[in-house]
């Protein structure tokens, strides 16, 4: 099985690790690394997003809905929705677009 070219990034003791890959008006692409020990926090963004798994599992809270992602699943978060990270593996690593205003 092919590794993910970011299995190598250790996540942080506690919380998340988010690192922007590319931005520009209107636009912010950011890679995003998870602890299991990740503090519920609860984002509620100005843009839309769209929201990759690219290694690991995880479980979030979507505006009151429990959503389950396995690697290479993706979620569209629409602009305002209150979102917050529930659960994530070792290593879960995200990649995160958002799109529109407020970047």
């Amino acid at each position: 099985m092919p590794q993910n070219i970011f299995h190598q990034s250790s996540p942080p003791a506690t919380g998340e690790r988010f690192e922007p890959l590319h931005t520009q008006p209107g636009l912010l692409i950011e890679r995003i690394i998870s602890s299991p020990r990740i503090a519920h926090t609860e984002y509620i963004q100005p843009q839309d997003e769209w929201v990759l798994l690219l290694q690991g599992e995880a479980a979030l809270d979507v505006a009151g809905k429990t959503v389950t992602l396995q690697s290479g699943d993706y979620l569209f978060i629409p602009a305002q929705t209150p979102h917050t990270v529930l659960e994530v593996s070792d290593g879960a690593i995200w990649l995160a677009v958002h799109i529109g205003g407020g970047v």
